[in-house]
């Protein structure tokens, strides 16, 4: 017995030893764009050894040969595992970035980060300050200078796995972070400044009955989820269907400012204090299940009812199809429309498109890469249900079609019945121009271990349109879409873009600037996929995928909402 406890003892002292000297330092999930609007997250670097990050300032006197050094690393490691990256800690924005990118070596990514956050976070100091991370376990390898050990560390990590966290001084061009500093020293105050950001931007989810998964309805709750508040604000996981801000701007789309952000997260960072007031703007915050059952243009003209719609408790549903038989003897235009879901907290997104009698969903999307299609409109959680189309224009019901609805459920613990309405608002007099959609498609197979498969696609105009809408649409394994408009001229102008697809967030983007097209001009869609280990949602990156309308399979397809040029 004494051998065993002797024994025992010597494996706990020896356990905790290793552990003692093998203990990289922990870091927290990011994500930023870069100069051009690319996206970059570093948990989504998984099929690379490291993320190599260094800090850039223009002012700094020392830069240059920082960056000679980072740049000699960069060329000796060019076999592609290892990612080197510049982060803007002096968030100088988009514009200077672009000037800024044409003087540095070619296609070196400078991440924007927005407020400083990410750098505060990551306490980075200093200018020129180089940091090495490892993907796989959200942890560092290397902090300090562009110097010899950043090289010597690199190599470990090429040809095994460091086990101890590597620090060095990094050189003498501190940072100032002003917003942090004011916010240590007067946090944020909790109903003048952060219930009013939560309200705006979150609570229309975050609501008792809502999509989200956890109501943020009082100081308490909002107190409780901090920690994961923070987590998916520096991810940019939340708010949903984030797109490029410098790229087209639409109602639909959730941004959130850098001046918001910071108040966010450093009220957190000071341990989100209550404050002296006794009222919470949360606790009062309306939410009349019966104001939100109205139908906000009034009575609509005729009710489609879905069928009854049984969600599970627990699981992934597939997306649900239905056709809806109307009846009409006359062909009927819309001006407007308004979803009525049955069961908010369960219903994720609802698309419907008018098809002919021997059409489904898709309709001629699976047959051609480019078809001009009649689309109704789509739900998207906390956006606004009730949706009048521009002046002049409407989406034509012919006589004897029908509508098909594409339900997409997501799971909350609890099993429930879903019955949405969905109410046409007639217009009165045959509007001047059709509504409709031109979706822009690619075939192709998707090969295994790819985490950036380049796509495009392309249609001609042969007439004159204005652009009032886009939606992206992938799979799983989406990245990246971008919308562009090219004149006959040659001349391209980009009007949309989402850098960080998301499988569950795919809305219909509405322009707050409709888009003038002239005939002959060609509309682009360009993206990529993530077929690899570094793709969350990814069911499986050892498997070839080829193009298809289901959900295992793989679709690539921008939708133009267009009309006529209006006389």
């Amino acid at each position: 017995m004494k051998k065993l406890i002797s024994f025992c003892i010597i494996l706990v002292l020896t356990f905790c030893s290793t552990s003692t000297l093998g203990a990289l330092d922990r870091i927290g999930d990011f994500a930023l764009l870069d100069q051009q609007g690319e996206f970059h997250q570093l948990s989504r670097f998984q099929h690379k050894k490291a993320l190599v990050m260094m800090s850039y300032s223009q002012t700094c006197g020392s830069i240059d040969s920082s960056l000679e050094f980072f740049m000699n690393v960069h060329s000796k490691y060019s076999n592609g595992d290892f990612e080197f990256v510049l982060i803007d800690s002096e968030d100088q924005g988009r514009p200077a970035l672009t000037d800024l990118s044409a003087q540095l070596p070619t296609g070196l990514s400078i991440l924007e980060d927005d407020g400083q956050l990410v750098s505060e976070t990551l306490d980075i100091t200093r200018a020129g300050e180089v940091l090495v991370f490892n993907p796989q376990r959200l942890s560092l390898y290397y902090r300090g200078a562009a110097s010899a050990q950043l090289d010597k560390v690199l190599n470990e990590v090429a040809t095994g796995s460091p086990v101890d966290t590597v620090e060095s001084a990094s050189g003498d061009c501190i940072l100032a972070y002003p917003m942090r500093d004011q916010h240590a020293s007067t946090p944020p105050d909790f109903n003048k400044e952060v219930a009013p950001i939560i309200i705006e931007n979150c609570a229309e989810c975050h609501r008792r009955g809502g999509v989200g998964p956890f109501a943020l309805d009082s100081y308490i709750m909002v107190l409780g989820w901090s920690p994961m508040i923070r987590e998916v604000l520096l991810s940019k996981r939340m708010p949903p269907a984030q797109v490029d801000p410098y790229i087209g701007h639409s109602a639909n789309a959730r941004y959130l400012s850098k001046t918001n952000l910071q108040t966010l997260v450093h009220w957190i960072d000071a341990g989100a204090p209550r404050g002296e007031s006794e009222e919470d703007p949360l606790e009062l915050l309306a939410t009349n299940v019966d104001a939100d059952a109205a139908w906000i243009l009034g009575e609509p003209d005729f009710i489609v009812t879905g069928p009854d719609n049984e969600i599970a408790a627990t699981g992934v549903m597939d997306y649900i199809y239905e056709d809806v038989e109307l009846g009409f003897d006359e062909d009927k235009w819309i001006r407007a429309v308004q979803y009525k879901p049955g069961d908010e907290a369960v219903l994720h997104h609802l698309m419907t498109f008018v098809t002919a009698p021997d059409e489904d969903f898709w309709g001629p999307e699976r047959d051609q890469e480019a078809s001009t299609r009649r689309f109704v409109e789509g739900y998207a959680p906390g956006q606004a249900k009730a949706i009048e189309f521009s002046a002049g224009t409407g989406v034509l019901i012919p006589q004897g079609h029908k509508l098909s609805m594409q339900f997409h459920y997501v799971t909350n613990g609890l099993s429930t019945v879903d019955i949405t309405q969905l109410g046409l608002y007639f217009a009165e007099e045959t509007p001047a121009q059709e509504r409709l959609v031109q979706a822009v498609s690619s075939r192709f197979v998707l090969p295994p271990n790819d985490a950036d498969f380049a796509l495009q696609a392309q249609h001609v105009f042969d007439e004159d349109i204005i652009i009032t809408g886009v939606r992206a649409r992938m799979n799983y394994r989406g990245k990246k879409m971008k919308f562009i408009v090219e004149g006959a001229d040659g001349m391209r102008r980009e009007i949309f873009s989402v850098p960080a697809y998301n499988y569950g967030w795919q809305p219909h983007y509405i322009l707050h600037e409709p888009q003038s097209v002239t005939a002959g001009s060609t509309l682009h869609v360009v993206g990529a996929f993530d077929n690899s280990i570094s793709n969350p949602l990814n069911p499986d990156p050892e498997k070839e995928i080829n193009f298809g309308l289901e959900t295992w399979d793989e679709m690539f397809t921008g939708y133009f909402t267009y009309h006529r040029q209006l006389d």
